[in-house]
């Protein structure tokens, strides 16, 4: 680790120390049309089903309940060594680490990340031998929840190491002697991950960073943009593009680089609205030689490995989302019921109440969805991508949701600062910062709205799979034909199956009790979401893709249906347990039935929302309003307050010259 002294933010020398290369990144290239694109991204996917999948069949119509039940459970010497873990853990988070210092002085001191690698913390899903704790996802993904809840900045800095960072890709790709060289200091000390840049993002088509060939190494070049633990770690996956060349197929390609080597400079340390101790910056690389065996994977492998790493990666979101559910339960408990209005418990007025259940219902959902996709990673009998993207964008908007109710449960005492309400001698409740930090989760590791298009598109592959030629404009009439009579076989097959099922008889799921019903809705809704889904491939064709209010909807059905899925089971593990119950402390018993039950009623009112508005919405409306804001036809509605262009309350003032300043109070118009 760096020392603090050694913080890019803090040194007089930091922007000098880029040797006047501030514009010598590489340059062109930026330009790619959206077939290109599109291309790129489809050939980094994993086409392949090798294993089954719970959430890739919900979306067919096709609620394989096996899959997930009986709840998968950890064996004995798996769950003896993750829970002794996460008793040292949960002391060493309670009594050596003071969360509000690291709000106030928005830095992870040195020590407390200190104690964390000597817990074993920094290694927690790095093999034994390689010196790491080997825990599986489920014990990884409760570690991730007491961390959270103690610091979700340090969260983020344990997450941001191990799901993405060097240890998971390379767990996955490296060779035998890069896992010998690198895990056992991956579980020492903080690693990163490497790949957007300032001018990109999502379309990783358009990255500009490159890996050059030079005998044996390669030289480095670029700027990598919001690098998470990349201000003070050790080891950094980047991601670069290498040039096609003779011997050399080229293409975006990932390295392990050592932030020692000379040419490397972290230019910015970044503040955000939230996660203030976050440790995370802009990072330069100018013709670093970085060793040709430092390459992880093939050439050109470098989406496919990131995808792969984000598969389970992506889950640590959860985790957060669902300590912060669980925090917020009691919150709202212990506060709504000492609250009095009018004679009563601010919690016993209706208002309130629907807030309260809304918050403990969705906060179970949470932990059941992450300890169910946590076990599936960790029996490797199941294929869980769709189990876990879903699960993070689930989790990070519903989380959101909760930690606003609560502050509007709280009042204004939710909108003080913790800090501010101690200070005035009330328990200093953080509400205000909780949303803040959880607000992140809904762009962290893909936005929702990226989340919603690489679902769909996994949601649709058997449509695309059956109808490419009939939609590729470069298709020959006889490729189309041949295609059409393809996809008219396999859709007499399938539809069929569609009409009818379990979710129609009522002794149906009878062990689930009074959640039968609620799984019978989950078996007829995914088919449901399965016929909306070939009407709507019939009617739009190849325009699907282009239909993202459609597709976001119809992924946000599969969330709800896997949450209600996860719930059903999840419940009835924890009343009818086999030995241990699923969770951790007390067994729930008949409590969880009730709440699971509550929660799928409020998750059927969504659903029921949402397969309306697969049809009767404002999409073509509001996109048609959009382009007319973007050609300018509404300026005159952004006059009478001050040009956003010039510094007022919402710009900082820095970033503007003196005349600039000087004309503050213009209005626009």
């Amino acid at each position: 680790m760096k020392q603090p002294d050694q913080r890019p933010d803090q040194r007089p020398d930091h922007a000098a120390r880029a040797g006047g290369q501030r514009d010598q990144a590489p340059q062109g290239g930026t330009h790619v049309d959206e077939r290109t694109a599109r291309k790129v991204a489809e050939e980094a996917r994993e086409s392949e089903w090798r294993l089954p999948s719970f959430g890739k069949r919900l979306f067919l119509g096709d609620l394989r309940l096996d899959l997930i039940h009986p709840h998968p459970r950890p064996d004995a010497e798996a769950r003896r060594k993750g829970d002794e873990f996460l008793a040292r853990l949960r002391e060493f988070c309670a009594t050596q680490v003071d969360p509000a210092q690291i709000e106030r002085q928005a830095r992870i001191p040195d020590d407390v990340v200190k104690g964390l690698r000597e817990l074993g913390a920094l290694g927690m899903k790095i093999p034994e031998r390689y010196g790491g704790l080997g825990l599986g996802q489920y014990h990884y993904g409760r570690a991730l929840m007491v961390i959270g809840s103690c610091s979700p900045a340090l969260g983020a800095l344990v997450s941001a190491h191990q799901s993405i960072g060097v240890p998971q890709p390379v767990k996955l790709f490296g060779t035998a002697a890069q896992k010998a060289a690198w895990l056992p200091a991956s579980a020492r000390s903080v690693t990163a991950f490497l790949l957007t840049e300032p001018d990109v993002g999502s379309d990783p088509a358009r990255l500009r960073s490159t890996a050059v060939p030079d005998g044996d190494a390669y030289v480095l070049n670029g700027v990598k943009l919001w690098t998470t633990n990349g201000v003070v770690a050790d080891l950094v996956v980047v991601m670069a593009r290498v040039p096609k060349s003779e011997g050399h197929r080229g293409g975006i390609s990932a390295f392990v680089v050592d932030m020692r080597s000379p040419g490397i400079t972290v230019e910015h340390r970044n503040a955000f609205m939230g996660l203030r101790g976050i440790e995370n910056g802009v990072t330069r690389f100018h013709d670093v030689r970085v060793p040709a065996e430092n390459l992880v994977g093939p050439e050109g492998a470098g989406l496919k490995v990131a995808l792969t790493t984000l598969n389970t990666g992506r889950l640590s979101l959860p985790a957060m989302c669902a300590a912060a559910g669980k925090w917020a339960t009691g919150i709202a408990r212990a506060w709504t019921a000492e609250r009095v209005q009018w004679g009563r418990p601010v919690g016993e007025h209706e208002a309130i109440a629907k807030k309260v259940a809304f918050i403990a219902a969705t906060a179970y959902a949470l932990e059941a969805m992450l300890d169910l996709s946590g076990q599936l990673a960790d029996d490797e009998r199941n294929d869980i991508r769709i189990e876990a993207a879903l699960a993070k964008l689930w989790a990070s908007e519903m989380a959101c949701r909760i930690a606003d109710e609560l502050v509007q449960v709280r009042g204004g005492r939710g909108y003080e600062t913790a800090e501010s309400l101690a200070a005035r001698g009330e328990r200093g409740v953080p509400a205000e910062q909780v949303l803040r930090d959880l607000r992140i989760n809904r762009i962290f590791e893909g936005s929702t709205e990226i989340m919603h298009l690489l679902i769909a598109r996994e949601a649709v592959d058997a449509h695309l799979s059956v109808a490419g030629d009939i939609i590729d404009p470069d298709a020959t009439a006889a490729d189309k034909a041949r295609a059409a009579a393809r996809a008219g076989g396999f859709y007499a097959r399938w539809l069929p199956t569609l009409v009818t099922g379990s979710g129609q008889r009522p002794g149906a799921y009878g062990q689930f009790g009074p959640l039968a019903r609620h799984l019978r809705y989950v078996e007829r809704a995914s088919r449901k979401l399965a016929r909306s889904t070939f009407y709507a491939a019939a009617r739009w064709q190849g325009g699907l893709e282009r239909r993202q209010g459609f597709l976001g909807r119809m992924v946000d059905i599969g969330a709800e249906l896997y949450a209600m899925s996860a719930v059903c089971v999840r419940a009835h593990a924890d009343a009818h347990p086999e030995g241990d119950p699923v969770g951790e402390g007390t067994e729930p018993g008949p409590s969880a039935i009730r709440l699971a039950d509550v929660f799928c009623r409020q998750a059927r009112v969504r659903v029921d929302g949402l397969f309306d508005g697969l049809w009767h919405n404002t999409d073509a409306e509001d996109g048609r309003l959009a382009r007319e804001v973007l050609n300018g036809d509404f300026r005159w509605l952004e006059e009478g307050v001050l040009d956003p262009s010039l510094p007022g309350p919402w710009i900082a003032a820095a970033d503007f010259g003196p005349t600039e300043r000087d004309d503050v109070h213009r209005f626009i118009g």
